[in-house]
């Protein structure tokens, strides 16, 4: 079974940047997708940002140009960058990864906070 573990949420000023780290616990080539999801409260889960293997990546229009995802498959890491947050970026964030059509994976996710 694959897991996929987040950290580096928190609570963060508006304006403010964070960096989002999940950590899988099998090698990145070979998940076909890997991304970022979020939850706000009373909200359904969104996608934020997704890069798969081969292919560029894409970003949710309410983060792009703030947010950057990087896959370190070499690692089995892989991050958010997440630049000029606002107060509608405060969410759960949780990890997905995926094969294809074959299975897909998810963190338990991290709490990103934005706030003055």
């Amino acid at each position: 079974q694959v897991q996929l573990v987040e950290s580096g949420g928190g609570l963060v000023q508006p304006g403010g940047s964070l960096r989002l780290s999940c950590t899988a616990s099998r090698s990145g080539f070979s998940f076909h997708a890997m991304g970022w999801y979020r939850q706000a409260t009373g909200t359904e889960r969104e996608m934020v940002a997704i890069r798969r293997r081969f292919g560029s990546a894409n970003y949710a229009d309410s983060v792009k140009g703030r947010f950057t995802i990087i896959r370190d498959n070499a690692n089995n890491m892989m991050y958010l960058e997440m630049n000029s947050l606002k107060p509608e970026d405060t969410a759960v964030y949780y990890c997905y990864a995926d094969e294809g059509t074959a299975s897909a994976f998810w963190g338990q996710g991290t709490q990103v906070t934005v706030s003055s």
